[in-house]
């Protein structure tokens, strides 16, 4: 790794520190870029996602995929602990904190829409940034394209069956628009520019021509990462001054169930004696949300300034350093896994 790349958590850290000071400082720049959204979906943010993930997709080998059903058990691991485990635990985890631990710090009335803001997080498995912990754990990106592609396929059915069950109500509407139009910017799209290069660069010089290019491109996908951490930071900087108490009591569910199920995922993945390339992936892909389709399904039941809209996007707040810190945890941990 070159030098920047192994202080990659403090670029991190100063780009936080860069978006809140920017997002105070300058808030009508960050809220005409927080504008230019459709369906919920920033454009600018997904353009930046887009230069994250577009590096893996050359990667994918399409005639390699079909090896993928030979090792099913990645498939499985992922698959329970994004239906059949983690929205329950962050509505356990909601439900312990606003009803009880933290009910003296909070507007009791609040408490049932920070609740319901967790549990959105929860029930929505990510789309598009687990290429990127994918690619920054070396995961293997033909199986991580099946495993975000599943997931997709159930979450089309699933999400609102669940989100409805946990909330209590029946009359969920799922953001179509939202959930179609980011399965398009972030797989369909980088998917094809992906297979295209790829395909271009194979017959102009083979694997090497490959391996050279996305190592120049590597640099613009750690700047699109940098820059998305003080977008994100930045549209919500006053926010983050003006109620920071509030900010970290939300947090502190969201934290514990990301590193308890990624704790569960790589666990299992570990018993089961699969691969590195296999086991980061699959468990970094349940940790991670789909932070557009719960905000846009939060704001939709609860509305903008509602207490779930604000969870929803305190978890988009927490999660990229959150899963840095996973990434550098389980490529330390790389060696104990079969090769």
């Amino acid at each position: 790794m070159s030098l920047f790349e192994r202080w990659l958590t403090l670029w991190v850290a100063l780009c936080i520190l860069a978006g809140l000071i920017l997002g105070n400082l300058l808030p009508d720049v960050f809220a005409g870029l927080a504008s230019l959204e459709y369906a919920s979906v920033n454009l600018v943010v997904a353009a930046l996602i887009w230069a994250m993930v577009y590096p893996m997709m050359i990667a994918i080998d399409f005639g390699s995929l079909k090896t993928v059903g030979q090792r099913p058990k990645g498939l499985v691991i992922t698959l329970v602990i994004n239906w059949l485990i983690k929205p329950f635990t962050m509505a356990a985890l909601g439900v312990l904190f606003f009803n009880h631990l933290f009910a003296g710090l909070i507007d009791p009335a609040k408490a049932p829409e920070y609740i319901a803001g967790l549990i959105l997080l929860g029930a929505a498995p990510c789309t598009a940034m687990v290429f990127v912990w994918s690619q920054l754990t070396k995961g293997d990106p033909n199986y991580t394209l099946v495993q975000v592609s599943v997931n997709d396929l159930i979450m089309v059915v699933a999400f609102a069956p669940i989100a409805a069950f946990l909330l209590g109500v029946t009359d969920i509407e799922v953001p179509w628009e939202t959930l179609i139009l980011s399965v398009v910017l972030y797989i369909v799209i980088p998917l094809i520019a992906g297979a295209l290069t790829r395909r271009a660069l194979l017959a102009s010089g083979g694997e090497a021509a490959v391996t050279a290019f996305t190592a120049r491109i590597k640099p613009a996908s750690v700047l699109g990462l940098l820059l998305t951490v003080v977008l994100l930071f930045g549209f919500q900087g006053p926010v983050i001054i003006a109620q920071p108490l509030l900010i970290g009591l939300i947090a502190v569910p969201i934290i514990i169930q990301s590193y308890g199920i990624f704790a569960l995922g790589y666990a299992w993945a570990f018993a089961w004696k699969l691969p590195h390339k296999v086991a980061a992936p699959c468990a970094l892909i349940g940790t991670s949300n789909f932070f557009e389709l719960a905000v846009a399904v939060a704001i939709g039941l609860f509305g903008l300034n509602s207490g779930a809209a604000l969870a929803t996007v305190v978890g988009v707040l927490v999660e990229v350093p959150v899963m840095l810190t996973l990434v550098a945890f389980a490529n330390r941990t790389r060696d104990r896994f079969p090769d």
